[in-house]
């Protein structure tokens, strides 16, 4: 099925669904980490699952209902919803990866990666969208995008290393006051726990990865996998063949861009240009 005409979950309805799991887990008397050990999860999906970030899937619903004996309210609940397309399809399993993602390391050379993106940038980009988008879900694609920065900010954040290039930080994408706080929230992210940003610098003689921006990820259970996206769909890279060839690509980019320093140095001149 074409991913536009795939139906996603209305983020209203996830968020009470995700009560209704709140309210049954308490009910049974036990903790968010306790109901994750008896479904074979991380305590992090259970909470985003009960905070409405996470789509409750048809075979959890079940199961819950059968550990909770909610009479298959949940299931029930999960096969009403309503409908909308937030998340394109071919990303929804990317964002389950990079939630639970222990390890990400991110390579663009158009856009700032979406973790990093203000609230007013992120507009911009979905204002740039062909065809246009309508006012709701422009509101409802920042939201979810900037609900996504969450997990820079867990108090055991993931290690995330972001390789932009250049263009990108001189662009002015949103006008001159997006630009101006768009510099100053990624220098105040390059000194974030945790996070490396790095800046490819413009006039290199040679680049390891001309073929386009990249991710790779490590899982909670240390599985290493990638993801790259196209205009119309994506790809989650599994193989570790595949895998290794952008490893590779990535430790070659971190050579030739900027170090951290530099990267400072150069967001701070930029500023200072304002």
């Amino acid at each position: 099925m074409h991913p536009r005409k795939r139906q996603r979950k209305n983020a209203s309805a996830m968020k009470l669904v995700g009560a209704l799991v709140a309210r049954f887990r308490a009910d049974a008397g036990l903790t968010q980490r306790e109901l994750a050990d008896r479904i074979c999860a991380g305590e992090e999906t259970v909470a985003s699952i009960e905070q409405g970030r996470r789509p409750l899937k048809p075979d959890l619903a079940r199961l819950l209902d059968g550990l909770l004996d909610t009479k298959h309210a949940l299931e029930t609940a999960v096969a009403h919803m309503p409908e909308i397309d937030l998340i394109p399809a071919w990303a929804e399993q990317y964002m389950d990866l990079e939630r639970e993602a222990i390890a990400l390391s991110w390579f663009e050379n158009q856009v700032l990666p979406g973790l990093l993106q203000t609230e007013r940038y992120a507009r911009a980009v979905f204002l740039s969208k062909v065809p246009i988008l309508g006012e709701e879900e422009t509101n409802a694609q920042v939201t979810a995008r900037i609900e996504r920065q969450e997990i820079l900010h867990r108090k055991v954040p993931p290690t995330a290393s972001f390789i932009i290039s250049e263009a990108i930080v001189r662009d002015r994408l949103g006008g001159d006051e997006v630009y101006a706080e768009t510099l100053r929230h990624l220098r105040v992210c390059a000194d974030l726990p945790g996070i490396t940003l790095q800046l490819m610098p413009l006039g290199r003689h040679t680049h390891a990865a001309l073929d386009g921006p990249f991710i790779l990820l490590e899982t909670p259970d240390h599985q290493h996998l990638a993801y790259t996206e196209t205009q119309r769909g994506s790809q989650l890279i599994t193989d570790p063949n595949e895998v290794s060839i952008l490893a590779q690509k990535y430790a070659m980019l971190r050579t030739q861009a900027l170090n951290t320093e530099e990267t400072k140095g150069l967001l701070d001149r930029l500023l200072g240009e304002q």
